[in-house]
């Protein structure tokens, strides 16, 4: 059973984040369309995260009493329609109200299916295979930036939402037909879930890495397409360059993972930050497409070593004071960081233009990467008495 309800969502998460994926490198060129400027950009990518951050710790939280299954499928239902909405956008209003929408659906899916794997992982294993499942993630954003790309420049950008939602319709029916309903965590107050995590120094120093780290990144992937186009590379190039970013994050989520069942998960996450956070600040020095591609390919490599030991992590809390709960608050926290990412990444770009953008995220990543460091430190010292 524990085999086929991973495989069933993994399947079902990969090709919701391959419809994502398809537009991430079009969304802000589309908006720009529109008559977006660098704020407007900031509120309509920030409205996808905050409706996240709003709802995924409400929607894990029942789903610890009520079950997974409703909340993936409808999800997943909701992706599907929405995609088709983002046809009937005819200003930054009614995207960023779409937006939204989608990312009231995205509350439903990624951290209910991380929980429902969280919950069926063996102790000991909880590296490996969160880091397996992250696979899904990122290997379904990682090809979702190539074929975006080459949908848009060979058939136009209607076909870019049509492929989304039609992804997202194959995945629905997946877990409609095939994923069984289990709930784990009935034992879990629900009124004691947040107040435990949040006074929990190691998960207070996981979050606040999460916030800053999403920070950095939110930002770089808003505007690194109209970046990417101010030194004259194609839209098929910007989805290169986005997908191997996230495709080399995808190939190394085991092996990685496997290190963090083996190794201490807290230095791997340090290490990974830095080697993450550092090549953003030379992102204004890359004048063509070989020079962005090696740097994003640094970046995905930092990132790969640490999400899966951050994962990991939150598995071991969330089988104390609930799976869903867990997952909520953690995938909330990056949710934070990309509302405040954009935002603060379009108010930079209007005062002092594009590069700066990504001196900013360099600095806040490595901010993010101390205060992690300096709450583990305390966390530790307080478990051992110290």
């Amino acid at each position: 059973m524990r085999k086929r309800i991973f495989k069933i969502l993994f399947i079902s998460v990969f090709a919701a984040m391959l419809g994502l994926g398809i537009v991430s490198p079009l969304m802000p060129i589309f908006a720009e369309s529109l008559g977006a400027s660098g704020i407007w950009l900031g509120i309509i990518f920030s409205g996808f995260s905050l409706s996240r951050g709003i709802f995924m710790p409400i929607i894990g939280s029942i789903s610890d009493k009520k079950g997974r299954k409703k909340f993936i499928t409808f999800g997943l239902l909701l992706y599907a329609i929405v995609s088709l909405l983002y046809l009937l956008a005819t200003n930054v209003y009614t995207l960023s109200l779409i937006r939204f929408i989608h990312g009231f659906a995205s509350a439903m899916v990624i951290p209910i299916a991380m929980a429902y794997v969280g919950e069926t992982t063996e102790e000991g294993k909880e590296g490996s295979s969160m880091g397996t499942f992250n696979i899904s993630l990122f290997l379904g954003m990682g090809a979702g930036p190539f074929l975006g790309g080459i949908l848009h420049d060979s058939f136009g950008m209607s076909s870019v939402f049509y492929a989304m939602s039609g992804l997202t319709a194959i995945a629905f029916l997946i877990t409609v037909i095939f994923l069984p309903d289990m709930n784990y965590s009935k034992a879990i107050k629900k009124s004691s879930s947040f107040k435990r995590l949040l006074k929990n120094d190691i998960m207070k120093g996981l979050l606040l890495y999460r916030v800053t780290r999403a920070m950095g990144r939110g930002g770089v992937m808003s505007f690194l397409p109209i970046f990417a186009s101010t030194i004259h590379i194609s839209l098929t190039q910007i989805g290169t360059i986005l997908s191997v970013n996230i495709f080399l994050s995808a190939l190394l989520q085991r092996p990685f993972g496997k290190l963090a069942d083996k190794y201490n998960k807290f230095n791997l996450i340090i290490v990974g930050s830095i080697i993450g956070a550092l090549p953003l600040l030379f992102v204004p020095f890359c004048h063509n497409f070989w020079h962005l591609l090696f740097i994003n390919a640094i970046m995905g490599g930092g990132g790969a070593l640490a999400m899966p030991a951050a994962t990991a992590i939150t598995v071991k809390v969330g089988k104390i004071v609930g799976m869903g709960s867990s997952m909520g608050i953690f995938n909330t926290a990056m949710s934070v960081g990309m509302v405040l990412g954009p935002l603060l990444s379009g108010v930079v770009m209007d005062i002092l233009g594009i590069n700066s953008i990504f001196y900013v995220a360099g600095i806040i990543s490595l901010l993010g990467t101390a205060v992690f460091y300096y709450y583990i430190r305390k966390g530790l010292a307080h478990k051992n008495g110290n």
